[in-house]
């Protein structure tokens, strides 16, 4: 096929009008690149931002690990208790609740017998740490509740207490 010199003409107007149509939107897209540079900058300093937000908590996060223990004291003999089956069910004694079970295990108390043979001087203290209200073991019979119910009396129990 044979090319004429219409043809060729044409074909060289469509060049040189496609290349004046590129040269005039180059230079209208410099307002399109301006915009796209000034929010890629903002979006890289918001991102600069957030890492060093992220540092800081994760520096603020391991500062306070090496300040305070991973689990309370308490908690480690909690665990072994109750997974050797050596734990009686503390929230059966009325006034204790499992809030209350939950921080007499983590004093050290798991059984109804340790409440049982707990003196007063050991009563006393025992409420200092969970911060009762003094003489709250011996009004609210703790002791004498916990014998009952380690000694198996649970209709007993159930009949003065609850």
């Amino acid at each position: 096929m044979a090319i004429s010199f219409n043809q060729l003409a044409l074909y060289f107007l469509v060049l040189v009008l496609g290349w004046l149509l590129g040269l005039l939107s180059r230079s209208r897209g410099g307002r399109w690149r301006r915009q796209y540079e000034a929010e890629r900058d903002q979006r890289l300093a918001l991102e600069t931002a957030h890492a060093d937000r992220d540092a800081a908590a994760r520096a603020r996060i391991a500062e306070l690990e090496r300040h305070e223990p991973a689990i309370a004291a308490g908690t480690a003999g909690s665990i072994a208790a109750a997974a050797s089956g050596r734990r009686d069910d503390l929230s059966l004694i009325r006034g204790i609740g499992s809030a209350g079970e939950a921080r007499l295990n983590d004093a050290g108390i798991h059984r109804f017998v340790d409440l049982s043979r707990m003196s007063d001087s050991d009563a006393a203290a025992l409420e200092g740490r969970l911060g009762a209200t003094p003489g709250t073991i011996a009004r609210e019979e703790w002791r004498e509740q916990a014998a009952l119910l380690a000694s198996g009396r649970v209709d007993e129990h159930r009949a003065r207490f609850v």
